[in-house]
């Protein structure tokens, strides 16, 4: 116990454990929120609730829709515009509301700008024509559905085309299984990224590093302090929100643990060598902040956290896959929905490793203290 508190990297790796620790801010952005965001999107994805879509009518004279909703459907007037709306039943894909109000062309216009309306329907000479933008998917499917409906509306099972689905019940396909190790990655990249860059810089333009290294204090010990706590911290953090997510949800690991420990190291180490690197030299937290930022959002953007980078063009995935956060995010999501050991994530592991550890000695070579 003695030769601990003599330990100078031990005293450095504790102070710093009691500044991050006692910062409530941390606290929040670190554990509270990623609870909060997977519970959100959890319920939003998860949940049996019947589907909502809205359909604007644009017509001077009744038309045939019109004559089919004074059958099926129901008058809504709890707005200022009279509403109909048709109810369709489906126990395999959920039910389906469709909201449809009468209205001139303009206004449906405005309407589908701003994301109140999914579908516009005119009348030509008798024959129903859908207004929507082709590139959303939203109104493709509405489009689909509502054609469907008046296609068949005596058989409200043809609007969801579910005679022959047999929905997936396997754990791994859901949304939410989907997103909690993206929100595990992109919490661990923004917990090092601003705990240890932004700490560096901050300290260096208020002068403490100047002071630092003037003691007898080893320069890299502080540097591996800060890496310890933040590892640490991730692995809290991690924890917590699994188990919560576990709780609400049914999440489980399915893959290999201690290959799921190393690549959790891996990654620590490789955000670790990026945040020492571009904050070897700044003195401003201004421009700091910017670094940090022009380095994670993009990552955030195209490695897949919330949905898919294979939306993306064919020509980008490739770079995409060479990100980090990418390699991160995809092991880690193959060790929770698909089952994957070691062997599957051995090139990943090494990769950010070495990633890491060049960043982090180039970084200490460039590193400036005062």
């Amino acid at each position: 116990m003695k030769s601990l508190k003599n330990n100078q990297l031990f005293q450095l790796t504790l102070t710093h454990w009691l500044e991050t620790t006692r910062e409530p801010s941390v606290l929040f952005w670190g554990i509270i929120f990623p609870i909060l965001l997977s519970i959100g999107m959890g319920l939003a994805f998860t949940q049996s609730s019947e589907s909502k879509f809205r359909v604007i009518i644009v017509a001077e004279e009744q038309t045939s829709l019109d004559s089919l909703l004074q059958i099926y459907a129901i008058p809504d007037r709890s707005e200022k515009k009279e509403k109909l709306i048709w109810k369709i039943p489906d126990q395999t894909l959920g039910n389906s509301e469709f909201t449809f109000i009468h209205s001139d062309w303009n206004k449906a216009i405005v309407a589908l700008k701003r994301g109140e309306a999914d579908l516009i329907i005119t009348d030509s000479m008798g024959l129903l024509l859908y207004h929507f933008d082709p590139h959303n998917a939203q109104s493709q499917l509405v489009y689909m559905k509502v054609s469907a409906l008046l296609e068949h509306p005596n058989n409200a099972n043809s609007i969801g085309f579910s005679d022959d689905i047999e929905p997936l019940t396997l754990k791994g396909v859901r949304y939410i299984d989907f997103l909690v190790p993206g929100l595990i990655t992109f919490g661990m990249m923004g917990s090092i990224m601003w705990g240890i860059s932004y700490a560096i810089i901050e300290r260096r333009s208020q002068k403490l590093l100047r002071r630092m290294v003037a003691t007898p204090m080893k320069k890299h010990n502080l540097l591996i302090a800060m890496m310890f706590v933040r590892t640490l911290m991730n692995i809290v953090e991690a924890m917590v929100l699994f188990f919560f997510v576990w709780l609400l949800f049914d999440i489980s690991i399915q893959g290999s643990i201690s290959a799921l420990f190393a690549l959790f190291l891996a990654g620590n180490i490789a955000f670790t060598g990026i945040a020492v690197l571009i904050s070897c030299r700044t003195a401003k937290t201004e421009v700091g902040s910017g670094l940090i930022n022009a380095i994670q959002l993009p990552m955030m953007i195209l490695s897949g956290i919330f949905f898919s980078y294979h939306s993306f063009p064919k020509w980008s995935i490739g770079f995409i896959k060479l990100l980090p956060l990418t390699a991160l995010t995809d092991g880690i999501r193959s060790i929770f929905n698909e089952g994957a050991g070691w062997m599957e994530i051995v090139t990943p592991s090494i990769a950010l490793t070495v990633f890491g550890i060049g960043c982090f000695f180039i970084g200490i070579r460039l590193f400036k203290w005062y």
